[in-house]
């Protein structure tokens, strides 16, 4: 199974879009957003996403009500306060915007996600696979990234765009 990884969005819209496309070539089953949308018009590009979406709350995320609401009326997604477990073709899976909390949540997941840092990482520690897909939005590092996860290979890529 190949899931999209997103986080740091920061309502730039056309980096949204963008993500969007590399996801729908990609043909992910799955998106998972770890944070900081910032306004519920965020949504509006994921309208195009051919894949269900689940996201947490970041730091920026100024009305978590609307920003809820709007992901779930226009059939986006699902927003959840941070952190968010599920469980994914038998892997248990983790999401944060908090970097403090992964050494410990990486004691007891199969996959932790966070974002947050703006900074890709990918690296496996023990068992546990630790991905950071960077910032879509490219605002401080000058660079616009996603990650896909394959769960087959257990492995995660980087994608620049």
């Amino acid at each position: 199974m190949k899931i999209g990884l997103i986080a740091d969005t920061h309502d730039n819209l056309g980096a949204i879009s963008e993500a969007v496309e590399i996801f729908n070539r990609e043909g992910v089953e799955m998106v998972i957003h770890a944070g900081d949308f910032v306004a519920p018009f965020t949504e509006k590009p994921f309208r195009a996403l051919k894949a269900p979406l689940i996201g947490i709350f970041g730091n920026n995320d100024g009305d978590k009500l609307l920003l809820s609401r709007k992901y779930h009326e226009k059939g986006v997604g699902e927003l959840y306060e941070d952190p968010y477990k599920l469980e994914i073709a038998n892997k248990q899976v983790i999401v944060t915007h908090k970097p403090g909390l992964v050494p410990a949540l990486a004691a007891y997941y199969d996959v932790v996600v966070y974002g947050h840092t703006h900074k890709v990482v990918i690296e496996q520690e023990g068992n546990t696979l630790i991905v950071n897909p960077g910032e879509c939005c490219g605002y401080l590092t000058g660079k616009r990234t996603v990650a896909i996860l394959d769960l087959a290979r257990w492995e995660a890529e980087m994608l620049e765009f």
